[in-house]
């Protein structure tokens, strides 16, 4: 069994993926140091479901302050999923914090990965770096035109690792999630509000005239990515879309909702939010012929699951 790193471990995706990892019986090393960004305890919820593996440890601290060096000297892959999220508050004073977490600690752990023997380093990028993109479904190999200082941080980490696997050998994998969503999904992002609201009865935020369209992927679809990232030699060097494998509309979305939790949703409308764009959708070709991806999950089912999860969460 392998001995693997997931930094941003009590993540959504992160907490997920280390489990999936932990239940293959490999030893995870899991790196978070529990920012304020949102309710730390939340994190630590999604720790405490991996704390009884005796194959986990967990590292608290900040990426830019360990010893990766020695971290990596006997590990195998690194999934580097931590990061500074979110589209909306990257703009202004937050700017830095984006930088710092998703370019500096990027930069650093492929320093280290240059004299490590990893069989993989897998990078979580994502579709914000296409901007408004001029073709939908979307390929891997369109310009990258971001529209948030976000999606601007997230291309040049997966820059980063480009030149790092060009000069350095560094076995590097990017995988471009579109909108991933399910149980322990962060309490800013959409799905979580909107299940949220339904329990209390309060008017949901919808930016714009609500026509946006998404391509949304269930988080265990977004885990299998992963780990067929890690088990695939041709996938090294390269870039993937990971998508759910439709494009559909935020009220058709809603109304989904409102079916699965048999609750209406109050919508509200505010104007546009700067750094959002209109219309995202993976042409997910290349990751179903090297990595054999093919989603699972359909939206119903995958709302289904989150449903339940927000149900629990707040009792």
């Amino acid at each position: 069994m392998a001995t693997i790193v997931v930094t941003g471990v009590a993540g959504f995706i992160g907490s997920h993926l280390a489990q999936a990892l932990l239940d293959q019986a490999h030893t995870v090393i899991g790196v978070d140091q529990f920012n304020p960004y949102y309710d730390p305890q939340l994190k630590r919820q999604n720790v405490a479901n991996l704390e009884p593996y005796s194959n986990f440890k967990l590292i608290e601290g900040d990426i830019q302050a360990l010893d990766w060096e020695g971290l990596l000297v006997d590990t195998d892959v690194v999934y580097h999923q931590a990061a500074q999220a979110a589209v909306r508050a990257s703009w202004g004073e937050g700017f830095c914090s984006y930088t710092e977490q998703n370019i500096n600690a990027t930069q650093i752990l492929l320093e280290a990965a240059k004299t490590a023997n990893l069989r993989r380093f897998i990078y979580a990028s994502s579709s914000s770096i296409y901007g408004n993109a001029i073709t939908l479904p979307t390929q891997e190999t369109i310009c990258p035109q971001p529209v948030s200082p976000y999606g601007i941080t997230k291309l040049a980490g997966e820059q980063l690792c480009t030149l790092y696997y060009q000069n350095y050998q560094v076995p590097t994998v990017s995988l471009r999630y579109f909108t991933v969503y399910g149980p322990r999904q962060r309490p800013d992002m959409a799905f979580h509000k909107f299940f949220k609201a339904a329990l209390t009865g309060e008017p949901i935020t919808i930016y714009g005239d609500g026509q946006q369209t998404r391509d949304y992927t269930f988080v265990q679809d977004a885990i299998a990515a992963n780990l067929a990232a890690a088990e695939v030699p041709e996938a090294v060097g390269e870039i993937f879309n990971i998508g759910g494998g439709s494009r559909v509309g935020l009220m058709d979305v809603i109304d989904t909702m409102e079916a699965v939790s048999d609750r209406p949703i109050q919508r509200h409308h505010i104007e546009q939010a700067r750094g959002d764009a209109r219309h995202t959708a993976a042409d997910i070709t290349k990751a179903s012929r090297i990595l054999g991806y093919q989603p699972q999950v359909t939206l119903q089912a995958g709302l289904a699951a989150e449903w339940q999860w927000v149900q629990k969460l707040y009792g």
